[in-house]
């Protein structure tokens, strides 16, 4: 394996870690799975795509941030207002965004970056192609930074606590419905940038580039929890950085195996099924054997 390949393969890890730490609050901390990912991670990649073809690509990353905390407050707000069940609610609102991000394109259904400055443009001149994992290494590091010291607040243990056991934290007079709200917001928030670092590094936005986004945040954290298996809050974000890295190996090393590009959402679908199912097959096989 060429080196520029290892370093491509880090650098979509690193990007896609920031993805699956909002995937990460969703599923692991809220327990809730939200499909409304795969939409607002293009929420993020056209938001930030649009702001970078007018020479704002920082702006354009700060407002993809929040453009994808504003698609997980309507989440939150379908899932605790309006009492639609979680899975729905995530449906339907990705379903919404799908017109939202063409409506952000202007109807283009991709949208190229080439020759426009993207966030990693100022320091490219001093760093040149280090820039890039440099910036998103960087990035990465203050977003686990901010997030870890934000869950330790009063405020983030009341928001664990509610995935942990919402009856507890209704009965300690603490507004569960909010703590869901504002969770299910900031994991789209986090996934939306994502897609923002991911459009200005790979040059392009893609109206339906956020298919499987979902798949792949959780592979990220199941092959990261099982590399890493201590469940304090700093090694299960290190789990989520190593298992996207790890993930990012194996799809790299499944493509020049000869996969095709278009079956990679396939073999994801069924790493993640095959990791999950796993363990259960073990406890069955040895129950059956005892």
């Amino acid at each position: 394996m060429a080196l520029s390949t290892i370093q491509d393969a880090v650098i979509l890890g690193m990007i896609f870690s920031i993805m699956s730490l909002g995937v990460f609050i969703s599923f692991r901390v809220l327990n809730i799975p939200d499909l409304t990912i795969d939409g607002s991670f293009t929420t993020g990649c056209a938001v930030s795509a649009v702001f970078a073809m007018n020479a704002h690509p920082f702006i354009g990353t700060l407002m993809a941030f929040l453009a994808g905390g504003l698609a997980g407050l309507v989440t939150g707000l379908l899932q605790t207002k309006c009492k639609v069940q979680s899975l729905l609610a995530g449906i339907l609102t990705m379903t919404a965004l799908y017109s939202v991000n063409l409506k952000i394109l202007n109807g283009m259904p991709n949208v190229s970056l080439f020759g426009k400055k993207t966030i990693f443009t100022p320091l490219e001149a001093v760093l040149g192609d280090h820039a890039y994992g440099v910036m998103i290494a960087g990035l990465l590091i203050l977003l686990i930074l901010l997030l870890y010291l934000f869950l330790k607040t009063q405020l983030g243990m009341s928001l664990r606590a509610t995935g942990d056991n919402e009856a507890m934290v209704r009965a300690s007079s603490i507004n569960s419905d909010l703590m869901k709200i504002m969770g299910i917001a900031l994991a789209n928030a986090l996934v939306a940038l994502g897609g923002a670092v991911f459009a200005q590094n790979q040059g392009f936005a893609d109206v339906s580039g956020g298919i499987g986004m979902m798949v792949v945040g959780l592979a990220s954290i199941i092959v990261g929890e099982a590399f890493i298996r201590r469940k304090t809050l700093g090694f299960q974000f290190a789990a989520v950085v190593v298992g996207a890295i790890v993930y990012r190996f194996i799809l790299t090393v499944a493509l020049q195996l000869g996969i095709g590009a278009s079956d990679l959402n396939l073999f994801s679908a069924a790493l993640v099924a095959l990791a999950i199912s796993l363990p259960h097959l073990k406890k069955r096989r040895r129950g059956s054997h005892a």
